[in-house]
């Protein structure tokens, strides 16, 4: 990009207090259209926020070949989920988009080529969380991707990249769910509150234990922690969106937990919010 293109993209975006950065855990598809406790959890965590300019989010339900970031002026809302009730897949959040984030954000990093998207959209691990924070959808949205070829550490260090965009009053959201296995979940547990299988606890307060500590890189790591991370990210695609709200992290920064939670044995909807008050 010119120079002068780029200082016009920082123009618009402005210099602002550092944001903080968000990991929600988002669960089912219908915290979208339920209240519960983790929905009030993600509208009580706005509260604590300055309004941003814009929202950079990073889903796990965007998995590609390659890294790219949806830069199209209108995104469609993405129903990327079968066997729900009609009212979810009438739900809509029009939130507009940002090209001029998308290729700010595009040029911020050098690790790898980032693509300008034009036909994907906010799937429900944006849109779902989302719309809970900012329910009048006028806060410019794009999603990041996650290049499923790459490592762990790949994904990290990526994310660091992005940092300066906290100064821009952007507020980064990593969507998935610290323990995420949809093969073992207890159907029959579905009602029951704060109910989870020994391994998804024991993950889950190892997992926290880590983020706490700063310990980043064991959490990186996750593949030689043992039995229970690995019953806990059979897949990593729920995981690595909290590699990137961590990598955002500053030194000395404050990392607040909320919602956290087990629900159906094998899932946890444990979230995060780093920096702020």
């Amino acid at each position: 990009m010119k120079l002068n293109a780029l200082n016009k993209l920082t123009e618009n975006l402005g210099n602002t207090e550092k944001m903080p950065v968000l990991f929600l855990g988002h669960g089912s598809p219908m915290n979208a259209i339920e209240e519960n406790e983790f929905v009030a959890g993600f509208r009580n965590v706005a509260k604590e926020i300055p309004t941003p300019n814009a929202i950079l989010c990073i889903s796990a339900h965007w998995e590609t070949r390659g890294t790219y970031v949806t830069a199209m002026q209108n995104p469609p809302t993405i129903h990327d989920f079968g066997g729900f009730p009609r009212e979810l897949f009438e739900v809509q959040y029009p939130a507009p988009g940002s090209p001029d984030l998308a290729k700010e954000t595009q040029s911020l990093i050098q690790k790898t080529e980032v693509g300008l998207d034009d036909k994907w959209g906010l799937d429900h691990g944006a849109w779902s969380v989302i719309k809970h924070l900012y329910p009048k959808a006028d806060i410019p949205v794009i999603e990041m991707s996650l290049d499923y070829y790459q490592t762990p550490q790949f994904h990290y260090e990526l994310a660091r990249e992005i940092k300066s965009l906290r100064e821009k009053g952007v507020l980064i959201v990593g969507s998935g769910n610290m323990v995420h296995n949809l093969r073992m979940l207890a159907w029959d547990k579905l009602n029951r509150p704060d109910y989870g299988f020994d391994w998804a606890i024991e993950a889950n307060e190892k997992m926290k234990k880590f983020i706490l500590d700063g310990d980043h890189q064991q959490l990186i790591n996750f593949r030689s922690r043992g039995k229970a991370f690995d019953l806990a990210i059979p897949t990593p695609e729920h995981y690595l969106p909290l590699l990137y709200a961590l990598a955002l992290q500053d030194k000395n920064e404050a990392v607040n937990l909320f919602n956290d939670k087990a629900v159906a044995g094998s899932l946890t909807m444990t979230s995060l919010k780093i920096g702020g008050s």
